[in-house]
């Protein structure tokens, strides 16, 4: 099942409509780089070669795209060819057009030297690209990236450059679409946005069965996914998987990492943190009144299956062994699930803001995050979860993911501490709050509830 990439297959489609061109589209493994270039071209009028690149001498490589554009009939018969930049020679002859795929171009780097793959490819696409549109993809976020710095052969020459994130909580909810918005929130926040992974799931199950038959289950693709993605594309040392250890539990400025991992003296924790950085599997996260404190600086994992991998079963695998999944489920994840979806709701409801205002339908707004308060005169330090940031003034609002509806009395014990911190100037003072509110009588206040994020 396709969903979403709206915006993605548009872009693809600029470059179809044109007689050669070249793109490059990468993201992390498993994302749909893949799913999304097969799917735009599936229907196109010119042919199409899709050829994925091994892990092998670069003379291996060139043999196999041959082989393929043999199985394509682009070539009549295999025919040998010393370099990558000979085979394009070659095409650029040919009266027909091609839509060319290389995925996982990064493998190409393996036995070659990585500057001497790029200068192949910049010649190809300034000399042989008469009569080809050529895509490259790649899963190793840093190595494609690198493509993209003034100091590499080929900063400049894409036509067009696609970074592929996971789907936002509201496009993803369609592989679940029965579901209430209670039980989508909590989907989203342990499975995250990752067509492959959404599609592993049963719809019609609950997120307990889910959880127990995927991510609790070693020979699940879900649980594989998890346990290998970092270290499919790094060769490092477990000091990496530690850092997303510690970041999911909590523990997520950067001195409470060092002192977690015990690497406040080495440097190697900045170092292996610009590497997960640079990977996009890590961020860094500040509030919005604060944006250059490192002080409130914190580390978040961006993918929610990783989030919820390492906060539960990274440390706990021989737990899970003797317990079982369903015992485990009971005793190390249940009592704490809904803390952890509430993180991520809070995620959830400043994109619910971001896909309002980019739609313009809320205007004014100047950014979107989360606000840091310390109040010396009644000693009471804190964030606001969703903050609106205006030009004057700051729109609160307060998040809850609660299994029954917001009553008045909570609403307004959330306004009376809104209201007694000093030193922030509030416009407006909103709630959402997943399961809606116990009563109309709102007293003025903004009150959305679940099903308004979905809409």
């Amino acid at each position: 099942m396709f969903i979403g990439r709206e915006k993605e297959l548009a872009l693809i489609q600029e470059i179809l409509n044109q007689p050669k061109g070249s793109m490059m589209i990468y993201g992390k493994r498993k994302i749909g780089k893949t799913t999304l270039l097969t799917h735009a071209l599936k229907d196109h009028t010119d042919k199409t070669v899709y050829y994925e690149c091994l892990k092998a001498p670069m003379k291996d490589n060139i043999d196999g795209f041959v082989s393929v554009l043999v199985r394509m009939k682009v070539l009549p018969v295999a025919m040998s060819f010393g370099s990558f930049t000979d085979v394009f020679l070659y095409l650029n002859t040919l009266p027909e057009t091609l839509n060319i795929i290389i995925d996982e171009y990064p493998y190409l780097k393996q036995f070659t030297q990585a500057a001497t793959v790029d200068s192949v490819f910049q010649s190809i696409i300034d000399n042989n690209l008469a009569n080809i549109r050529l895509f490259i993809s790649g899963s190793h976020v840093g190595m494609m990236k690198d493509l993209l710095e003034e100091n590499n052969a080929l900063y400049g020459r894409f036509t067009t450059v696609i970074c592929l994130k996971e789907l936002d909580y509201k496009t993803v909810s369609a592989f679940y679409p029965e579901k209430s918005p209670y039980d989508k929130v909590g989907i989203y926040a342990v499975f995250g946005g990752s067509p492959y992974i959404n599609e592993l799931l049963i719809p019609s199950a609950s997120l307990k069965k889910n959880v127990i038959r995927t991510i609790l289950n070693p020979s699940s693709a879900v649980y594989h996914y998890a346990d290998n993605l970092l270290l499919s594309d790094l060769s490092v040392s477990s000091n990496m998987e530690r850092i997303l250890f510690a970041i999911a539990n909590d523990k997520k400025k950067y001195t409470e990492i060092e002192e977690k991992l015990d690497m406040t003296s080495n440097g190697l924790l900045s170092k292996q943190m610009k590497t997960l950085l640079n990977m996009e599997l890590v961020s860094k996260v500040a509030p919005i009144n604060k944006p250059n404190d490192a002080r409130k600086t914190r580390y978040e994992i961006t993918d929610n299956l990783l989030r919820f991998f390492y906060c539960y079963v990274y440390s706990n695998k021989s737990a899970l062994q003797m317990l079982g999944a369903e015992a485990f489920y009971e005793e190390y994840i249940e009592p704490s699930l809904v803390t952890f979806i509430s993180q991520r709701f809070e995620d959830i409801c400043r994109t619910w803001f971001s896909i309002q205002v980019q739609n313009r339908k809320l205007k004014g707004v100047l950014n979107i995050g989360t606000y840091y308060y310390d109040d010396s005169r009644t000693r009471t330090h804190g964030e606001f979860d969703v903050v609106l940031q205006r030009k004057d003034s700051y729109d609160v609002y307060e998040v809850k993911y609660l299994s029954a509806s917001m009553t008045q009395k909570q609403m307004q014990e959330e306004v009376r501490q809104v209201s007694a911190i000093k030193g922030i100037k509030v416009g407006k003072i909103g709630f959402i709050s997943i399961n809606g509110f116990e009563t109309d009588n709102n007293d003025g206040y903004i009150c959305l509830d679940g099903t308004v994020l979905y809409q």
